[in-house]
């Protein structure tokens, strides 16, 4: 074999080796590519699982439960005398004082004595929150707080009584003009949990929706 047919032996050779390889690697990444791109299967994320296969996003993880409002006045079937003698044993309970002064029980007109439900400068503030809306004033101090409840019962029909409970709330400040009675907007919170109580006292049951109990004061 003269030398110039060796030389192109070898070059032909070498050609066909290099285009293999390039041949073999183009298939290999387009199966890369065709086996990625047919896979529907979610990602696995280990154990971080907050996102992608594991688990879908929870928006509401870590709220608040939202409590549900009772309606006031609030409907009771039942005899207006009935609901008033249970509207009174209520009171009774969550020791409140009936006015008799200012009260027209034969109206369906209940009103309690004031009942002072935090007393001490270091948590009134904080209680009253709970009750009222305070207003944020840094030259007042806040000692002690009371409400006044006023339970109105009237018949709807002979079988339905309507309730409606309103609340005075007065916080007792104490600043460099004196100690003072202060009344405040109620937030209906102790409105609400007397309507929890009296739902309770005449049905037996807490209300649609509320699973716990009414707080006592």
């Amino acid at each position: 074999m003269s030398k110039l047919a060796f030389m192109l032996l070898a070059f032909f050779a070498f050609a066909n080796i290099t285009a293999r390889a390039q041949e073999k690697g183009v298939d290999t990444q387009t199966d890369r590519i065709r086996d990625n791109s047919t896979n529907r299967a979610p990602a696995s994320n280990g154990i971080n699982q907050n996102v992608g296969a594991g688990r879908g996003i929870d928006f509401g993880k870590g709220r608040t439960p939202v409590v549900i409002q009772i309606p006031n006045p609030y409907r009771f079937t039942g005899r207006r005398d009935a609901v008033i003698s249970a509207v009174e044993g209520v009171m009774q309970e969550r020791k409140l004082v009936l006015d008799s002064a200012v009260s027209k029980s034969d109206e369906g007109v209940l009103i309690t004595q004031p009942y002072r439900f935090v007393k001490g400068a270091v948590v009134a503030l904080t209680e009253l929150n709970q009750y009222a809306s305070v207003p944020v004033d840094n030259t007042r101090g806040w000692s002690q707080g009371r409400y006044t409840l006023i339970v109105e019962v009237q018949a709807i029909d002979a079988t339905s009584t309507n309730v409606s409970v309103n609340a005075r709330i007065e916080g007792r400040s104490d600043g460099a003009s004196g100690a003072e009675w202060v009344s405040l907007p109620s937030n209906g919170n102790v409105e609400q949990e007397f309507l929890v109580a009296l739902i309770e006292k005449i049905t037996g049951a807490p209300p649609p929706g509320r699973t716990e109990l009414a707080p006592q004061p």
